[in-house]
């Protein structure tokens, strides 16, 4: 059961994101912490996590939002949802503020993008369907087994919704990729795993695929011990870091303890070739593999130059 802790925002609605990837897209998140509660969830880690079991929602965010939104002389072409959360999260909250911004927004002529785990309630996929022009997402989905997805993402909707959604939410030509974010050393990053997830995702539509190998943090670890109680699914996991080395990430601004390099490399390279034999691009992200990549997971999806577009990398580019 998840505590919700009711209160209002006192900074701004509108913020930036310290990844480069967000750069020049103001972001928006409904909560501090998720009701998903994905046990390798690398914002555990930061000052504003509300606790385990708890979010903190934000009542009057789309009050302040109108305020903000008024006051600017040139209004953005999208905003992103959520750095650190999720706009899809199973609280009736969330979900009533994320379709009552949704609607603000798209009314205003203001694209929407977002990442989610969650299911997306029938009324949100028909808001964003009758706006298809203003909406772009990512749909994660790690695994396409259903027992290691309710291990370390007990409370995210299954891989079957995430993947019907994903197809009908492409068949509404909405711009809609997939996000294998993180994959998991010792569980699903052998072939036969990304062979069968690359299958589901192409039935489903998929062309595009942003992803990035698991790393961790104290806060991380602490969860996945605490709360991974099968030693089959925990034990090849932390094997996998038994040789780990601590990298920078976001412009520098944080360390974690990655894989080794060339590790992260031969999975991700796996991962490209399974895709491609799919039909599927395979994009990477500099924000969490600096040492490896450039350019952009496309977390935000595509928007024009004003919107600070730029080219987007495949995991074959940028070396």
């Amino acid at each position: 059961m998840i505590e919700v802790l009711h209160e209002e925002r006192k900074s701004a609605v509108l913020t930036p994101s310290s990844l480069a990837c967000l750069a020049h897209m103001p972001t928006i998140n409904l909560t501090a912490g998720c009701a998903h509660q994905c046990r390798y969830c690398y914002t555990r880690g930061y000052s504003t996590h509300p606790g385990e079991g708890k979010i903190r929602f934000y009542t009057n965010t789309l009050t302040k939002l109108r305020a903000e939104l008024a006051r600017k002389r040139k209004k953005p072409v999208a905003v992103y949802f959520s750095p650190s959360s999720d706009p899809f999260q199973p609280v009736p909250d969330v979900l009533e503020m994320a379709y009552d911004i949704f609607t603000f927004l798209l009314d205003a002529g203001i694209g929407v993008a977002f990442a989610t785990k969650g299911m997306i309630p029938e009324r949100h996929r028909a808001l964003l369907a009758s706006h298809a022009a203003l909406v772009r997402g990512q749909i994660g989905l790690i695994t396409h087994n259903a027992r290691i997805a309710t291990a370390f993402e007990p409370n995210a909707a299954s891989p079957e919704v995430r993947l019907a959604q994903t197809a009908e939410l492409l068949a509404a030509g909405i711009a809609i990729e997939s996000r294998m974010d993180p994959l998991l050393p010792g569980l699903t990053d052998d072939e036969d795993s990304l062979d069968g997830l690359c299958r589901a995702l192409a039935s489903a539509g998929v062309r595009r695929v942003a992803a990035s190998v698991l790393f961790l943090r104290p806060a991380v670890i602490w969860s996945l011990r605490r709360h991974v109680t099968d030693p089959t699914m925990l034990q090849p996991l932390l094997d996998a870091f038994v040789v780990k080395e601590k990298m920078r990430i976001h412009a520098g601004k944080s360390v974690v303890f990655s894989l080794p390099e060339k590790n992260r490399r031969a999975i991700l390279g796996r991962l490209g070739a399974v895709a491609k034999r799919h039909g599927i691009t395979v994009q990477f992200c500099a924000c969490k593999n600096p040492d490896i990549a450039s350019g952009t997971c496309n977390i935000a999806g595509r928007w024009d130059e004003s919107a600070g577009g730029s080219r987007q990398l495949s995991l074959y580019e940028g070396r």
